[in-house]
């Protein structure tokens, strides 16, 4: 995944850039930059390494090197970005958010046009720089970004910085990721969360449709490609990585949670499938408000069995030894005797992608001496590998518990049954729940419902992307 922010304005912007794509952090984990304009300057950029460290720690020294009254940045899970592109079509910064699965195949076309790119270190094309040379093939820039989002398979979002200070945004033609402007007295900011530009003192002003693209100034913006009617926007984004505060579509991230919580509860209240324990909790972070709903509609009592350290362990992913990793996760889990021990307990977690910090979270749990441990994901099981938004692994696809799951019961057969598997009222679904019970140990374990999860987002199901769930494009 991967988050931007972008400001156009009368007066510098610096530290508004600074902490509106600080603001993204929980998007990414590799790699974050800032690049900004300057009559005096021109373009300056820096791009750092942030697997280790958060971005506000590695940008602070570069602060005062930074002058400009528009700048983009953004916090990236995969390549180094913004950069800066020098081409027929003048100088500009760009970043983008997306998935490119025919990337091999276009790199090979422009090789064929004598086009060459830098390698990175693991000998692939930085993404964002293949997008670029895609936009160069046409007269403007316009034109560009339409051909780059028409020929490519997969999802572009990108921004754009150009020399005359005015900042470009194109949402991807299906809507997948959110883009949203802001606007305060001396001009106009543009981000993937609403919140970061709200808390900066910008108020909501307008949210860009699926395909659009806007050209945005501190006097204003216009529209350059009008809106398409098919959206096919990401459902995780309430479920899991989208902030709190954040409305996309009108629909706020932590009112669905609650709402998705409260669903789940009630539909297993009518299946006759409601636990009795003594404690709903949540898995830290994003699961939290999941099961505040799903207690509160259930009756049952809201607690914190254990909390995450966080000062000093901000990531469990950060180090990059995988044994220092899984030790650190570890670390960070420090439980409540007095909520776990001889306790009944009921986890919500927003979803089950690969189950290995779900194992090493029900086992901690047990060895605290909870009683019992019920699991229920805030979300169907994960089926299919994301090829839109790089959200989860396009390796195999036995990578997903589910999946995997699936065929140690059946073999590849089984994959002419997922839509069985997905529904808990199938004997190949209760099968499914019973086989990851016994592998963790869960006490019993359900999944919300694809309907459930639509009914909580509250949109057109026609409108919401359930690939990874459903497999349907």
């Amino acid at each position: 995944m991967g988050g931007f922010f972008g400001v156009t304005s009368k007066q510098d912007c610096v530290l508004d850039i600074f902490f509106g794509v600080d603001y993204h952090s929980h998007l990414g984990t590799k790699r974050g930059g800032m690049a900004l304009h300057s009559k005096s300057k021109g373009f300056q950029r820096q791009i750092h390494n942030i697997e280790n460290t958060p971005f506000r720690t590695k940008f602070e020294n570069d602060l005062h090197d930074f002058e400009g009254c528009a700048g983009i940045g953004c916090i990236s899970d995969s390549d180094p970005q913004p950069l800066l592109v020098r081409s027929h079509l003048g100088m500009y910064a760009i970043t983008t958010i997306g998935a490119i699965n025919n990337a091999e195949e276009l790199i090979q076309t422009e090789f064929n046009k004598g086009h060459q790119f830098m390698s990175l270190s693991s000998g692939k094309v930085n993404e964002t720089e293949l997008i670029a040379s895609l936009i160069n093939q046409k007269e403007d820039l316009i034109s560009g970004i339409k051909y780059a989002q028409e020929i490519i398979k997969g999802s572009v979002t990108l921004l754009i910085l150009t020399e005359d200070d005015a900042i470009i945004a194109a949402r991807d033609n299906l809507g997948r990721l959110p883009v949203l402007i802001g606007k305060d007295e001396e001009g106009y900011s543009v981000s993937f969360e609403s919140f970061a530009y709200q808390k900066l003192g910008y108020e909501n002003e307008y949210e860009l449709g699926p395909g659009e693209i806007v050209k945005i100034t501190p006097e204003g913006y216009e529209t350059l490609k009008p809106a398409g009617e098919e959206m096919k926007i990401c459902a995780f984004l309430w479920s899991y990585y989208g902030y709190p505060n954040s409305n996309y579509e009108g629909v706020n991230v932590e009112v669905m949670r609650y709402k998705n919580g409260e669903i789940m509860a009630r539909d297993e209240a009518l299946n006759g499938t409601l636990p009795d324990v003594d404690y709903v909790a949540g898995i830290p972070d994003s699961g939290v408000p999941h099961a505040m709903g799903y207690a509160k509609q259930s009756g049952q009592t809201y607690a914190r069995p254990f909390v995450k350290y966080t000062p000093t362990w901000p990531r469990s992913f950060t180090p990059a030894n995988q044994k220092i990793r899984n030790r650190v996760a570890k670390m960070k889990q420090i439980p409540v005797p007095e909520l776990i021990e001889g306790k009944k307990l009921l986890f919500v977690d927003d979803s089950i992608v690969r189950g290995t910090q779900l194992r090493e979270t029900v086992d901690f749990l047990y060895h605290s001496h909870a009683k019992e441990v019920h699991m229920r994901s805030a979300c169907p099981p994960i089926m299919y590998g994301c090829k839109f938004l790089n959200f989860t692994s396009k390796g195999s696809e036995d990578d997903l518990l589910a999946r995997r799951i699936i065929h140690e019961l059946e073999g590849i057969a089984g994959d002419a049954h997922l839509e069985e598997y997905t529904d808990a009222s199938t004997e190949r679904g209760k099968c499914l729940l019973k086989s990851i019970c016994e592998k963790f140990g869960f006490s019993s374990l359900g999944y919300q419902s694809l309907d459930g999860l639509l009914e909580a987002i509250g949109l057109p199901r026609e409108k919401v992307c359930t690939y990874c769930w459903n497999g349907k494009e």
